[in-house]
């Protein structure tokens, strides 16, 4: 009987190994609490390593030495697919190619409303040569004063904005505005009205879709996905489904925070994308697997949650996640991308 109870429960294990490991192939990457295990792979690894080590001086115990050292195997492997995954995504880069004439920096930064003092914004927008800065959790106020402090650093930028503030059931918090920071050198952009019940916006949380007045350049979408509590799975997996319809035409670049990893993304791609014809610029750059947040740990023990995505216009050449801002109160840390026009 009991051997049988440890063959049941060492298949079990090496379901769940399956399971946490690549949770797409079982269409489980959007389920809780698989959705929230897979998020942090770098908390997986060393989960599956301290498993490997108890079992390991189980094995001591000739009655135990069998099922022991077979879950120890299993969280073995477990830990080395899980590792191997965010090696090949990338465990950081430190630094940007120089900007040519037609290169786009994209910085996204979730500032946890006023935990974010807009003047620190500025500089370090500035100091990326940032054209299109994404900011969920920003009201317009703060927003707004970014942007003259820009302009005060030689840097002018156009602020745009979308909140769902004066909706009915809405709190008044910072997380129901978003503003999005574009530089003037890309022409005039007029934003799309966004409504809160899933046609035309995100959920709960306000994203920002920005139209060239012009009809030239790119759509640009600043994303605020509801994070995936378990009383919001449905909202969250209805918000990541109308962000992979924004990226449904050729030239768009969305950036913003997604409370998702390219795992739950990955069943959305089209065409090769990411998200719907999106591809995730810090994967493609040596970043996709360092964690953006939370702040208050190593980043390759964090979620990468923050993404910047474009279509297949524009090519990444450079990204970079900012740990240097880990004190100026957001519990995100920004991502900067440089992206270059595709060749035609």
């Amino acid at each position: 009987m009991l051997r049988l109870i440890g063959i049941l429960v060492t298949l079990v294990a090496a379901m769940a190994a399956a399971v946490i490991t690549w949770p797409q192939f079982f269409r489980l990457e959007q389920v809780a609490p698989i959705a929230q295990i897979v998020a942090l792979r770098a908390g997986v690894v060393l989960g599956a390593l301290a498993v490997a080590v108890v079992f390991l001086l189980l094995c001591l115990a000739r009655p135990l030495r069998a099922f022991a050292g077979a879950i120890v195997t299993i969280a073995l492997l477990t830990a080395a697919a899980n590792g191997a995954i965010l090696l090949v995504r990338g465990t950081g880069t430190d630094s940007l190619p120089d900007k040519d004439a037609g290169s786009i920096r994209v910085l996204t930064w979730n500032t946890a409303g006023a935990a974010t003092d807009p003047t620190t914004i500025a500089q370090a927008a500035v100091a990326m040569q940032a054209d299109i800065i994404a900011l969920p959790e920003t009201t317009l106020e703060a927003g707004t004063q970014v942007a003259v402090t820009m302009r005060e650093m030689g840097h002018p930028m156009w602020a745009h904005h979308e909140s769902y503030q004066d909706r009915e059931g809405y709190e008044e918090w910072a997380a129901n505005s978003t503003t999005l920071l574009i530089s003037p050198d890309l022409g005039d952009y007029a934003v799309v009205q966004s409504t809160s019940d899933g046609t035309t916006g995100t959920s709960r949380l306000p994203s920002v879709v920005a139209m060239p007045v012009s009809g030239s350049g790119p759509v640009v979408v600043v994303a605020h996905a509801v994070a995936p509590r378990p009383q919001a799975m449905g909202d969250w997996s209805q918000d990541l489904q109308w962000l992979a319809d924004q990226c449904g035409t050729d030239d768009v670049i969305m950036a913003g925070d997604f409370n998702a990893t390219v795992d739950h993304m990955q069943r959305l791609g089209v065409d090769g994308g990411t998200l719907g014809r999106c591809s995730d610029a810090a994967q493609q750059t040596g970043n996709g697997g360092v964690g953006t947040w939370n702040t208050a740990w190593p980043k390759l023990l964090g979620a990468p949650i923050d993404h910047v995505l474009a279509t297949k216009a524009w090519r990444p050449s450079g990204s970079v996640v900012l740990s240097g801002l880990d004190d100026a109160g957001s519990d995100h840390r920004p991502l900067v991308v440089q992206l270059e026009p595709a060749a035609p």
